[in-house]
């Protein structure tokens, strides 16, 4: 158990939110330079990774308790990594967020690298809600009595084994 500032642990967590987000942004970059779609290993893995390093950490928000349009902003101490509010912070990194008003405003097209990238972007949020959903039913699925159970590391890693 920690003993931790919660002040502290806050900033650990904000810190530790921006680290996977910059790494999910490396992976999405890196497919896009490759011309290969998320949904292939090795960027399917990778992103899987951050997604389970996010839920170790305690940023992947129950989607039962978190709001629908939460907006949150990377500095924001109550930053957790749903599907949603990942996709709007690398949106927003990336001007993509911008472009599309703009798009919208003036009825043209986005550049197709920012379609691109806005494409990437979809790949990344249905893969996490998939891996947030799957993740929230394991207990269930592995025929658990525990709702609230959800998968450890040895079950991650006994499960990557099985491949």
């Amino acid at each position: 158990m920690s003993f931790q500032d919660p002040e502290q642990e806050n900033v650990a967590l904000l810190r530790a939110a921006r680290q996977i987000i910059g790494e999910i942004e490396t992976v999405i970059a890196e497919a896009q330079a490759a011309t290969r779609p998320l949904e292939v290993d090795p960027w399917r893995e990778r992103l899987f990774g951050c997604f389970v390093d996010a839920y170790r950490r305690g940023l992947i928000p129950d989607e039962a308790e978190a709001a629908a349009f939460e907006d949150f902003e990377e500095d924001d101490p109550e930053l957790r990594l749903n599907a949603d509010t990942l996709c709007r912070l690398l949106a927003r990194r990336w001007g993509l967020d911008m472009a599309a008003r703009e798009a919208q405003a003036m009825q043209t097209r986005l550049p197709a690298d920012q379609l691109e990238r806005m494409r990437l972007l979809w790949s990344v949020m249905r893969m996490w809600m998939e891996w947030s959903y799957a993740w929230r039913r394991w207990s269930e699925l592995q025929g658990g009595s525990d709702a609230g159970e959800t998968p450890s590391t040895e079950d991650f890693d006994s499960a990557d084994d099985s491949d």
